[in-house]
């Protein structure tokens, strides 16, 4: 099935991964998310991340997290996307990477905005393939 989208066709069953690479240091899952049949797009910020979400409509999205305590009027890194994504596309199925001493910060946050699956630190292919085969 094709539809138009601001100029541009689009086949709805297109397999679009969005990948917020903020800070790194764990492996390239890029092949990995390529193998099970997803378009990737990696941005390496929130903002890049919310631009890329106005013309497109992800079915994942893979996005990092932290909490900073100089953060003014949010807790993490990821509230202004989690709130764009669910403006322009509520479905899609997130899952977030982060290190095991946000995870208090992460369960605030869960209770605004849906989670699909969360992965703690280090990063291994094998639970980020778990996680893919679930959805």
């Amino acid at each position: 099935m094709i539809r138009l989208q601001r100029g541009k066709i689009k086949h709805m069953d297109d397999r679009e991964l969005l990948a917020l690479v903020e800070l790194g240091g764990y492996p390239n899952l890029v092949p990995l998310y390529q193998r099970y049949g997803y378009r990737v797009e990696m941005v390496n910020s929130v903002r890049k991340a919310q631009a890329w979400l106005k013309r497109h409509r992800p079915s994942v999205v893979v996005a990092e997290f932290y909490a900073d305590p100089q953060f003014r009027d949010r807790l993490s890194n990821l509230e202004s996307l989690l709130a764009t994504l669910q403006r322009y596309q509520a479905n899609a199925k997130v899952i977030v990477l982060l290190d095991k001493k946000h995870l208090d910060n992460l369960e605030k946050v869960k209770q605004r905005y849906p989670v699909h699956a969360v992965l703690t630190f280090p990063l291994n292919e094998s639970g980020m393939q778990a996680v893919l085969e679930n959805l």
